[in-house]
């Protein structure tokens, strides 16, 4: 049975009971636990299910917003921008995670790091990290929004705003030189706000599909953004735009 197969049988089981452990997937499916262990891993990373401790739950209401769904758009492009984006975190850095599917992609490649402190409103990326021994995690707490599997409101705001942290790494919903930062929900501008708010340096990931692009809320201007990572398929002038304001536009290979 190739991985497809296997992955068609996990996900029927884990959306058909909400929830189980590799053991129960492997009685349930005859499948042994370190093949159930090693796929639960690989399908969690295309945000189709939630890793848990032991096992895997489901992610419910997959609309077009959710984490899920964004989580399944241009896999390639933001992989290789996570990848150059972890090269940006040194041993015993102290950052911030918001709940950006390809912020989230950086958890494959800060597990090799020391000593990290990572403080985020993402369900996801605490459930992906939290069997590292060399990260040390810090959730957020507030309001779950279960769409998007992360934490908002006042209480989250309040809760970033009592850290301090070296680094912030964020998505956003659309990037320009003439409008800076914008987003399309309020709850998630605020948190954003307040990460960019809280770090010696902001780091932005966004592939070249929302550059150019505005939204109706502002998050904050090119001049509080260290750097931009993004994708080879970024075109010239837009780059040069960026660049001209002062901005670190960063393209991965």
């Amino acid at each position: 049975m190739n991985f497809q197969e296997r992955k068609k049988k996990i996900m029927a089981a884990v959306d058909e009971f909400g929830s189980l452990s590799v053991f129960e997937l492997s009685e349930k499916l005859g499948m042994s636990p370190a093949t159930i262990r090693r796929d639960l891993h690989d399908i969690a990373e295309e945000g189709l299910l939630l890793r848990t401790h032991g096992g895997a739950m489901k992610i419910e209401g997959l609309l077009l917003t959710s984490f899920a769904a964004k989580a399944g758009h241009n896999e390639d492009k933001k992989d290789k921008i996570a990848q150059l984006a972890a090269g940006y975190v040194a041993d015993n850095d102290i950052i911030f995670m918001d709940c950006g599917s390809t912020v989230f992609k950086m958890c494959r490649y800060l597990k090799k790091r020391k000593g990290i402190k990572v403080i985020t409103n993402s369900l996801p990326i605490m459930a992906e990290l939290i069997d590292t021994p060399s990260i040390s995690l810090n959730l957020i707490g507030g309001e779950i929004d279960k769409s998007r599997k992360a934490v908002h409101g006042h209480k989250a705001i309040a809760h970033i705003e009592s850290y301090h942290a070296h680094k912030a790494f964020i998505g956003i919903d659309g990037i320009s030189a003439q409008n800076g930062l914008t987003a399309h929900s309020e709850h998630e501008s605020s948190i954003t706000s307040a990460f960019i708010k809280n770090a010696s340096q902001v780091f932005v990931l966004c592939d070249s599909s929302k550059i150019g692009k505005d939204s109706h809320i502002k998050v904050a201007s090119l001049s509080q953004v260290n750097s931009l990572f993004t994708d080879p398929d970024l075109d010239a002038p837009r780059k040069k735009e960026l660049s001209d304001t002062g901005l670190d536009v960063v393209v991965a290979d």
